[in-house]
């Protein structure tokens, strides 16, 4: 087993040289760093995770908590968390669920992955001793992971538009937060650069809820309409009273959901959708929490990632 030693020997520096190469790179000369590093990869050693743990007084475990109830039916977030823990182990880390906000920073953690965060929730982050990323985008200015939900309805609605469907309608997720308004951003502005009046609905992310919806205007949309949808859920409601109505789908109603994680393949027929690449998005979350951890708290920034349109028989 190659050790800290044969690496110094190697490289023809000290045991303490090495050891700054690997704990505190920054602190050494990229003349030095360089030599160590060819060692390194020459003799292919792995550095004791443990110890290194010990030395920048780390835990090597991060947190991902999660501030909304999680729906065992959809695995959404079974994704998100394999993304996140195939992110992690590269560098060896552990990961802790948590599910109760209050018990954030009970216990030893280098740094927390937050889900489903909401604008009420921001005042908790504030208090936080230790480096956090969130997934889903936002405006205040905390690093983040997300996919471009301006863009995802963009390709939705032109999508439709390029369909020839005459009427297209938003039905949108009755929330205030940066997401939804994106999503209806990507949809309003399509519309409006080619002289389209946008036409909006907002319902609770519930399939019922978009059920409801359908029935009770059901006399008011006319055939050749497309509705775009913020989620899947919400689409799978409209298609199934839209078939429930007589309307036929795909011929006379299209419908597109967005997400792309499990209830897309479901419906009957299947949802054409815009995916989100959740898997994807976990490992990048691990990624910059990790590098967040190791820059000792230093902005991120935001990533966004391309969302892609999955065609399917809800459109013609």
């Amino acid at each position: 087993m190659v050790t800290l030693s044969d690496v110094a020997k190697e490289a023809n520096v000290s045991k303490m040289t090495v050891s700054r190469v690997i704990n505190h790179p920054e602190q050494v000369t990229p003349e030095l760093r360089n030599l160590v590093e060819q060692a390194i990869a020459k003799l292919d050693y792995h550095p004791n995770s443990i110890a290194q743990a010990l030395v920048n007084n780390r835990s090597n475990v991060v947190k991902f908590v999660t501030l909304e109830d999680i729906d065992s039916t959809e695995p959404y977030y079974i994704n998100l968390l394999f993304g996140f823990a195939r992110g992690l182990n590269e560098k060896q880390y552990a990961m802790q669920l948590v599910a109760d906000p209050t018990k954030i920073e009970t216990g030893r953690a280098d740094g927390y992955l937050i889900t489903g965060a909401r604008n009420k929730d921001y005042e908790l982050f504030d208090q936080l001793d230790k480096p956090f990323v969130l997934f889903g985008e936002n405006h205040r200015g905390y690093d983040f992971v997300d996919n471009d939900n301006q863009l995802g309805e963009k390709i939705a609605t032109e999508y439709a538009m390029n369909r020839f469907y005459k009427q297209i309608i938003f039905i949108g997720i009755d929330i205030k937060e940066p997401f939804e308004y994106s999503r209806e951003a990507g949809y309003i502005n399509t519309l409006q650069k080619n002289q389209i009046i946008p036409q909006i609905y907002r319902v609770p992310n519930h399939s019922h809820s978009a059920q409801d919806l359908i029935h009770e205007h059901f006399s008011e949309f006319k055939k050749d309409t497309c509705f775009i949808c913020a989620s899947d859920r919400i689409a799978i409601g409209v298609e199934r009273q839209l078939l429930i109505e007589n309307g036929k789908v795909p011929e006379d109603f299209g419908v597109i959901g967005y997400d792309g994680v499990f209830l897309d393949q479901v419906a009957n027929p299947k949802l054409t959708t815009i995916k989100q690449p959740i898997m994807e998005m976990g490992e990048m979350l691990a990624n910059m929490l990790l590098k967040k951890i190791e820059q000792s708290g230093s902005p991120q920034g935001e990533v966004m990632i391309k969302p892609t349109l999955i065609r399917r028989g809800s459109t013609r």
